[in-house]
């Protein structure tokens, strides 16, 4: 494509579109794959063409309520008329996104963090649509990320692309985390022209996946992110055009509200209304924030057309990977386009089954639903040793064999004193090694019996996989980094309550809407929600679950805030006899595997 470059507008200009017809003056991109390359010579995928691309910037939106917000319009030059594919999200459209060297989608001056690429989808017979937010970017207004309002406004906006004269009136939806989550709330909507979406890596329930991890406020991710955002606009380019931008309350609203109310249900998805077909893909990576969204869409969501695809990675190189682009065509073809790519035929799970320490993806496997209809749930009893370990040994063992003896173990809550930042907390327990590989795939129960000199305690769950030599077996995190767990689960006791009607044995549902708070050394049992996993642990490896008072291994910047009460509070775990704690992991045998 031919290297044109856009100026920026300047608030006095922003209200004039700019358009642009451009020559392909490069090859298309040739696939080296050859499953890929044989699917689309087969037919059955839209094929490439040498269309001349019409770039359209600042195009404006007209909304319900007289507001207008900007977008900008990638699409082929022709007669005919094509499906879209939207976003809608406050990262700005303009803003340039230069991957890295080793994405397998070439970089090019249209790329924009966490969407599609419009040199790929183009050239196949699809328009793309890049939406600024309200309140972000170059849209005006009172900024509200992943709100009801946004929704709204997102509705709007997919009718009256339908209408123009270059949409053939189906619109699907695509794109990564905030790209992903507002298909959640949009598609509970109903859009008439809105066919298909493929929320990718997409948290879904504003409280539980985000912001309150088991009742525990999520203060890493959520801080950084909001002051990135802030700083992006009023430090950054936008400054120039819209110096009112992002102007919104957002942390404060999110710590006044930390309990559940109507004020989260408004902002997430609806899974009774969303009828629309999805293709929900997590990543096993993403066990603090969209995993969860992708694993309830496909459990809960009242679509009869509904896929689920988990795969391993950093949060954009799978996307943007030939095999990737290659199923979101597929979909999308089939949804938008009534071509017949099998992708219907095919069974609807279809997960990477991690092996333990690749930087590069696993094999997929399909499934025929999810949980693994074949799972054996098997309990993983916690048994504290009867003498104090030394500094490098676990406190206790994960045994198949139910402790006939009632035994406790009891750590500090807030060990070195308040202002405490290192060293090791809590309590672990691990698994004899294994004597042979055994798979554990799906979501996961901590069933706890718990007492605190406190009136509340924090527990923290991390799964980690021990090799032979002692040593953390890492997978690639969300940023490509190596990360020492597997996966993680959160708990405050306060908020042990469940929502029975919600609740199922491998998946405990919190109502979080009021607190029971604990009395000194009163005992309590917990059930902690510990996020869906995928690993295959290798004879010889070991399975060590920490339970912790704090943030431990493999948190990142997904930390999170702990309140007062920890200060100086000693914690005790309870095990054996009447108050059984344990593991339920959702194992499925080598024998069983396909």
């Amino acid at each position: 494509m031919a290297a044109t470059r856009v100026s920026v507008p300047t608030k006095s200009n922003i209200r004039a579109s700019t358009k642009l017809i451009l020559n392909f003056d490069v090859p298309l991109e040739q696939s080296t794959n050859p499953e890929i390359v044989m699917a689309e010579k087969s037919g059955k995928l839209s094929q490439p063409r040498d269309y001349k691309l019409i770039v359209e910037k600042d195009v404006r939106i007209p909304l319900r309520d007289g507001t207008v917000l900007y977008a900008d319009v990638f699409r082929p030059e022709a007669s005919e008329r094509f499906p879209c594919i939207m976003t809608t999200g406050p990262y700005m459209k303009d803003k340039l996104w230069i991957p890295p060297e080793d994405l397998e989608e070439p970089a090019n001056e249209y790329m924009n963090w966490e969407t599609a690429n419009p040199l790929w989808w183009c050239p196949r017979g699809y328009v793309l649509v890049r939406v600024d937010s309200r309140g972000s970017g170059k849209s005006p207004g009172k900024s509200e990320p992943s709100s009801l309002q946004e929704a709204v406004d997102t509705y709007d906006c997919i009718e009256w692309v339908a209408k123009q004269g270059w949409c053939s009136g189906k619109v699907g939806t695509l794109g990564i985390s905030y790209h992903a989550n507002f298909q959640w709330r949009v598609a509970g909507l109903q859009p008439p022209s809105l066919k298909a979406i493929m929320p990718w890596e997409g948290r879904a329930d504003q409280y539980r996946d985000q912001a309150y991890h088991g009742g525990i406020f999520a203060i890493g991710f959520l801080t950084q992110w909001h002051h990135m955002q802030t700083a992006h606009h009023l430090l950054g380019e936008p400054r120039s055009y819209n110096p009112d931008a992002f102007n919104n309350n957002l942390l404060w609203e999110y710590m006044r509200n930390d309990l559940d109310s109507e004020y989260w249900r408004m902002c997430s998805a609806r899974w009774d209304r969303i009828k629309v077909p999805v293709y929900s893909v997590g990543n096993w990576g993403g066990f603090a924030m969209h995993l969860r969204g992708n694993t309830e869409a496909y459990m809960c969501a009242a679509s009869e057309n509904k896929k689920l695809r988990i795969h391993s990675g950093s949060h954009y190189h799978p996307f943007h990977s030939q095999e990737a682009r290659l199923e979101q065509l597929r979909w999308f073809d089939h949804w938008l386009k009534n071509i017949d790519t099998g992708i219907m035929d095919e069974p609807r799970v279809k997960l990477e089954i991690r092996t333990g320490g690749s930087s590069k993806p696993y094999p997929f496997r399909f499934e025929d639903d999810w949980p693994i209809p074949r799972t054996q749930w098997t309990k993983f009893f916690l048994q504290p040793q009867a003498t104090r370990p030394s500094a490098s040994e676990v406190e206790g063992r994960l045994t198949l064999e139910a402790p006939a003896q009632s035994s406790s173990i009891t750590y500090e809550a807030s060990p070195g004193g308040r202002h405490s930042h290192g060293g090791r907390t809590g309590v672990s327990f691990e698994t004899a090694p294994m004597k042979e590989d055994i798979e554990i795939t799906g979501p996961i129960v901590l069933n706890i019996w718990i007492s605190s000199t406190s009136r509340d305690m924090d527990i923290i769950a991390t799964l980690r996989n021990i090799g032979p030599d002692g040593k953390d077996v890492p997978e690639v995190g969300q940023r490509g980094d190596s990360v020492p767990c597997v996966t993680k689960g959160w708990l405050r006791a306060s908020h042990r309550k469940l929502d029975k009607e919600k609740s199922l044995p491998y998946r405990p549902y919190h109502a979080h809407d009021e607190r029971w708070w604990l009395k000194p050394d009163e005992v309590v049992e917990c059930q902690v929600e510990i996020w869906p996993t995928s690993m295959v642990y290798k004879k010889g490896h070991k399975l060590q679950l920490d339970v912790q008072p704090k943030d431990g291994v493999g948190t990142g910047h997904f930390t999170h805030y702990h309140a007062d009460y920890n200060q100086a509070a000693r914690n005790t775990i309870h095990a054996g006899g009447e108050r059984q704690s344990y593991l339920l992991l959702p194992v499925i045998l080598a024998k069983s595997r396909s």
